[in-house]
């Protein structure tokens, strides 16, 4: 086990005491000459707020040890509490067990190799409050924080009932769990957009469910956490796998063409709206509650420490009125006017017919977003348009640009493990108006327009950058960011591909703006339930700076950036920026099955054939692992002549891979049209990291007394494996110049073409070799004509280039 903690502020032994006492650990005046054993028993007999009588709490401290031979009363008769006896003691509040876990009489060398903060000395009242304060903020075997894991045992219930001007409850600079959840007040109300996306004549509605602490009954302002989830209001799954497009056809070739940018750059039409809604009454009063939100455990979390969590699904949901449109400006304006009624700047209503208008009025006026995936997609639109009020967003593994999702220079290109997925079937699957049979009906036929519409508009034939793409392409609006931001994403995520993330990091460097960036070695996961990261603190320490203006130096504290190590488990660094301080360009020349540092003496060329049998199709367009497996294996195999690989000499030290690797490749196709793939792998027997992660214990965090609770989770090493693909890369052959103009493609003519792989952060260890692979049809994400064309490559005009730093 290692433990590592990024969200802890050090702050003056002053503040310790304060802060103690705030939180009712210290209720006496604490002197130099207060007996330490006396303070110590004080600080664990509050340690078991579950005790409900003296018997019962003496019962639950004698069960401590505090040395291999005594137990922590039998120790204080006869001691004065050290170093060694406190942390015995604190390890087996943090949930170790003894023996198990830790040696009883090696505390400090188990808190050593956790990387968990301890005190070598305690000699003093100030280092005992200190060392105990720090204990409080310390993680522990279930992946909590031990003032978390007292919270949930019912530590704070005494002071749900702080008044109001003492809330939130402050400690480490972050806010603590002092609201009750069991009194949450969760009402739903309509917000009215300035959309008219069903054309039905009165501006869209939106729905929007609300869970706010009761305080706000009583005078207490909150900030919202705002989750825009189009999947809040159900989905309609087999309706969206009854669209999925047929990927078993041929690349098409295409004319060519000489379009410019400003050809197909997308300007926002003016459509005159329908009339506001005419007010016939107010009220503060909801009248519509709901029972349980499909919820994201990290708002569960935040829920119980003061922050109200707001889910809305959008324009075409259950609930809402309007259609879906993926990704659309009208998307991203459904989004913001959530935002802009918490901010004070809308108007809602209690239901779609009576026009009583109902204003967020226990919201401070501060709003951050949360979610993944199209959830922090949407959080990632809403921050490109500046709106008032959006103070930060923390988009995990999150579309930057639709065309990154859904297509990769001039090819369509599914996003991992959904071959034939596109915008419309997105669209359909995320329309739950269609679950209400009557709003349905009135909806359908313009709703079956818009659908053919984003058909369309997609353009599957050509694959190019066009019109359509280009509205949904939120990176053209960064400049207009102004809230903070932190993102989060998986480098092994072959769903929102790394580069959604990458690009906007970099688009937000130019920016007056705090960003930060968490990458980590899963799939498209979220991560605020891992054992070895304290994430949900990171948030809560960034949160209460931004929404309720706690001065706590979330800025300084959080790193710039993050990255979770691929080789040693639970290991995370920090550093600077991403790709370019300390990163040297590296360039690596193509020889026969060779990637070297000098270029070929001689000119060579190299060929493999796309086509596969009838059977090898059939086999691999059904397993995708299988397929993958067998292309990357640097041994004989029935895919050996169906692509070509590259290989380094064994490194002679570990080196770390940052940022996108860029390719030159000369090459000849003996059709008018094609397309090459390419994958970066790494050689080497070992074991690795898995991507997906593995449960620990079910249930074993809870976000609050008596509240929700959630799974402790963790990357493990798994069996070991001969090669991992760290990247990969497409283009069709036709779009040398750009993603949106078409080239010219002569069968058995050399083109040069260049283009970068998807950006990475990958730990390449010591012996171990870089190898590219150049194939053709990707089975699990481009089309699969299984055509026979044949490809050639100049090997003395290819070259890789890297971005690298020594480990």
């Amino acid at each position: 086990m290692k433990f590592n903690q990024y969200s802890r502020m050090i702050v003056p032994y002053r503040t310790q005491v304060s802060e103690l006492q705030g939180i009712g650990f210290l209720d006496q005046l604490v002197t130099p000459q207060t007996s330490l054993n006396d303070l110590w028993l004080s600080f664990i007999y509050k340690s078991f707020p579950q005790a409900q009588s003296q018997s019962t709490l003496k019962e639950m401290v004698s069960n401590l040890l505090a040395t291999p031979t005594q137990n922590v009363l039998e120790y204080i008769d006869q001691k004065t509490v050290d170093a060694a006896s406190f942390y015995t003691v604190g390890l087996q509040l943090l949930g170790f067990t003894c023996g198990d876990d830790f040696k009883v009489d090696q505390p400090l060398q188990t808190m050593k190799d956790f990387n968990l903060l301890y005190h070598e000395k305690l000699n003093n009242i100030e280092e005992l409050v200190g060392a105990w304060y720090d204990l409080l903020n310390t993680r522990g075997k279930n992946g909590q924080i031990l003032l978390d894991a007292l919270a949930a045992q019912g530590y704070f219930l005494p002071l749900y009932d702080l008044p109001i001007a003492q809330k939130p409850l402050l400690f480490n600079g972050k806010s603590q769990p002092v609201f009750a959840t069991d009194d949450l007040i969760r009402e739903v109300v309509y917000i009215e957009s300035s959309l008219d996306t069903d054309h039905d004549g009165k501006r869209d509605l939106l729905k929007a469910e609300i869970l706010r602490p009761s305080d706000t009954n009583n005078g207490l302002k909150v900030p919202a956490v705002y989750t825009a989830s189009p999947y809040n209001q159900g989905t309609n799954d087999e309706a969206g796998d009854k669209m999925m497009h047929n990927v078993d056809q041929p690349l098409t070739r295409k004319e060519p063409n000489e379009l410019q940018y400003e050809d197909i750059k997308y300007q926002q039409d003016t459509e005159e709206l329908p009339p506001e809604r005419p007010v016939k009454g107010t009220t503060q009063q909801a009248e519509e509650t709901f029972g349980r939100e499909f919820s994201y455990t990290l708002n569960d979390y935040l829920a119980a420490r003061g922050f109200a969590i707001v889910y809305a699904a959008g324009i075409g949901t259950r609930g809402s009125q309007g259609v879906r449109t993926c990704g659309s400006p009208a998307e991203t304006a459904s989004t913001i006017a959530i935002i802009e009624w918490l901010a004070g700047n809308r108007r809602a209503f209690t239901n779609k017919t009576d026009n009583i208008e109902i204003k967020a009025w226990w919201c401070n006026g501060s709003v951050a977003m949360t979610g993944r995936s199209y959830l922090g997609t949407l959080a990632t639109a809403a921050a490109t348009t500046g709106v008032t009020g959006l103070k930060t967003i923390i988009s995990e593994a999150a579309i930057s640009s639709w065309y990154d999702y859904y297509r990769d220079n001039g090819l369509v290109i599914a996003p991992g493990g959904f071959p034939g997925e596109d915008a419309d079937v997105l669209a359909e699957e995320c329309f739950s108006r269609q679950l209400d049979g009557a709003d349905h009906l009135m909806v359908k036929p313009f709703f079956d327009q818009q659908l053919a519409q984003i058909t369309r508009g997609q353009d599957r034939t050509t694959g190019d950058y066009n019109t359509f793409w280009d509205a949904r392409n939120y990176l053209k609006d960064v400049a207009n960011v102004k809230c903070d931001v932190l993102m989060v994403h998986g480098v092994n995520d072959w769903n929102v591909k790394p580069r959604n993330v990458y690009n906007l990091y970099r688009a937000l460097a130019k920016l007056p703006v705090t960003k930060k960036l968490i990458l980590h070695q899963g799939q498209h996961i979220y991560i605020n339930a891992f054992r070895s990261l304290d994430y949900s603190e990171m948030v809560n320490l960034w949160l209460t700076n931004k929404l309720y203006d706690v001065a706590n130096n979330a800025d300084q504290i959080l790193p710039a950036v993050l990255v979770q190590d691929n080789v040693q488990p639970e290991t995370w660094t920090a550093y600077p920026d991403l790709d370019k301080t300390e990163v040297k360009q590296q360039n690596l020349y193509f020889d026969q099955e060779k990637l070297t540092e000098n270029q070929p003496a001689k000119t060579a060329t190299v060929s493999f054939s796309d086509h596969l049998s009838d059977e090898q199709f059939a086999k691999y367009r059904q397993n995708f692992e299988n397929w993958r497996n067998t292309i990357l294996a640097d041994h004989a195999s029935d895919l050996s002549d169906k692509r070509l690989l590259f290989k380094t000499q064994p490194l002679a030290s570990d080196e770390l891979l940052r940022g996108a690797a860029h390719l030159k490749l000369k090459v000849a196709s003996n059709q008018d049209h094609g397309m090459l793939s390419v994958m970066l792998v790494d050689y080497g027997t070992a074991k690795r990291l898995g991507v997906s992660p593995t449960v620990l214990a079910r249930k074993s965090i809870s976000e609050g007394y008596h509240w929700r609770e959630d799974d402790l989770n963790e990357f493990q090493l798994t069996k070991k494996t001969p090669f991992k693909m760290i990247s990969k890369g497409h283009i069709n052959l036709q779009n040398r110049t750009a993603n949106y103009k078409t080239d010219d493609l002569q069968a058995g003519e050399f083109y040069d073409i260049e283009f970068d792989l998807q950006p990475t952060f990958y730990h390449l260890p010591q012996g171990h070799q870089l190898g590219l692979v150049v194939y053709s049809t990707d089975m699990e994400m481009t089309v699969r004509g299984n055509e026979k064309i044949n490809y050639t490559l100049d090997l003395s005009e290819c070259q890789l280039t890297l971005k690298t730093s020594k480990y």
